[in-house]
């Protein structure tokens, strides 16, 4: 427990001690003291090496099952693209906390970037499914390792009871190329050819491994714990843990599938998935905002739940009313929704994982948080796809919505943090 009088467990030089009265126990504010929006140099460039990161995620996460299907690969078969991708991420975020003991955040988040830029070119060389899926799960590996580290480091970089709004801003920077690079992808592939759209979505995450090189990572004060003890906390987050997984299903089905579902509308499925990454960033920030003004986290999971669960109703009917200006709108309109409730969910999940593992498991709080968020985003492209597969999209739309439905009870059972 860090209270007055004590060390705070990171202290940079460009952020001064918390207050002293304020007292933070289990990494939280339980005083209710307001602290001012996340400031610092570090931070600043955390949040620009986060935007470079996830362009490079984020120009491909639609395309790359697009390619596969272009070389042949069914619906099945461009699923698992992304599927072997969110599987090797996965797989990855579990060694991040230890990666961190051992090299440091910005050796671990450098390297992430690396690998998740270095292999985007490689995908150019063939759309057969083989091949793709080697590089899917090198990317995959480089994008656990950034996404973990990324989020952690938020954490250290500001003080607990600045994490609301820090997780908001972090989240804008990851959301941000998603509401830029999703719809852009699919309109550069038709213009410019797969090519060169491989070629940026290689340079924007190597760009952002520069930039992580100026960042000052805090010295740790306190002692780091014990391998497996920080992950002791984050066993009771079930709750904001499968409200991650269940929404990651519904928008990691909407982005794999949507551009198939809805063949030959081009313009409309750019347009969905514009307004799915703009919701997301709506609703973060929004529940960034009222967590940092209400000083509480968790009352919002079970409402972020609900509104995806219908937004991916919306898909479903937009998939069985077949052809027509009807059909557009419901869809995009949807995917507007689904953004909404998935982004209150990211921002009020996160912090209440924070405040729960506090400061000693920052990451792998942040771990599980990611954890759930890809493997969510893996499973919607491979189980819906399966599902795609033998009875359609539109029952593969349905069965997310279940889904949610099904995952609303352990949300609301969440109890309320201070953040």
């Amino acid at each position: 427990m860090v209270s007055s009088g004590t060390s705070p467990r990171y202290l940079g030089a460009h952020q001064d001690p918390l207050p002293r009265n304020i007292a933070v126990t289990r990494g939280r504010s339980v005083c209710g003291v307001a602290r001012p929006p996340p400031r610092g140099r570090s931070f600043r460039l955390l949040l620009a090496a986060t935007f470079l990161g996830f362009g490079g995620y984020a120009l491909l996460l639609p395309m790359v099952p697009l390619w596969a299907a272009l070389g042949g690969a069914g619906a099945l078969g461009a699923g698992t693209t992304t599927g072997v991708f969110m599987l090797a991420t996965v797989g990855t975020q579990f060694t991040v906390p230890g990666l961190l003991r051992r090299l440091g955040h910005r050796a671990v988040l450098a390297l992430g970037m690396v690998l998740l830029g270095g292999a985007a070119p490689l995908c150019a060389l063939s759309a057969d499914l083989p091949p793709l899926i080697g590089v899917a799960a090198l990317r995959g590996i480089g994008f656990g390792l950034m996404t973990v580290t990324g989020s952690a480091l938020t954490a250290e970089l500001i003080p607990p009871a600045g994490h609301g709004r820090a997780s908001a801003r972090y989240g804008i920077a990851a959301g941000l190329p998603q509401l830029l690079l999703l719809p852009t992808g699919v309109v550069l592939a038709g213009q410019v050819g797969f090519g060169p759209l491989f070629l940026l979505a290689g340079a924007l995450p190597l760009a952002g491994a520069l930039i992580v090189v100026a960042v000052r990572v805090p010295r740790q004060v306190l002692a780091a714990p014990v391998a497996g003890q920080d992950w002791r906390a984050v066993r009771s987050s079930l709750g904001p843990w499968l409200a991650m997984l269940t929404c990651s299903v519904a928008q990691g089905g909407l982005i794999t599938f949507l551009p198939l579902a809805l063949s030959g509308s081009q313009l409309p499925v750019a347009v969905a998935l514009l307004g799915t990454s703009a919701g997301a960033l709506l609703g973060r920030l929004g529940a960034g905002e009222l967590a940092g003004r209400s000083g509480t986290a968790g009352r919002r999971l079970t409402a972020g739940m609900g509104l995806t669960a219908c937004g991916m109703l919306a898909e479903a009917l937009a998939v069985l009313s077949g052809p027509g200006s009807g059909r557009a709108g419901l869809a995009i309109a949807g995917a507007a929704v689904i953004g909404i409730g998935f982004g209150i969910v990211q921002n009020d999940a996160l912090v209440v994982m924070f405040a729960i593992a506090g400061a000693p498991g920052y990451g792998a709080a942040s771990a599980a948080w990611n954890i759930a968020y890809d493997a969510g985003t893996g499973c919607g492209a491979f189980v819906l796809g399966a599902v795609a597969q033998s009875r359609g999209f539109a029952a593969a739309f349905g069965v997310s919505a279940a889904l949610l439905v099904v995952g609303l009870p352990f949300a609301a059972r969440t109890r309320q943090m201070q953040s």
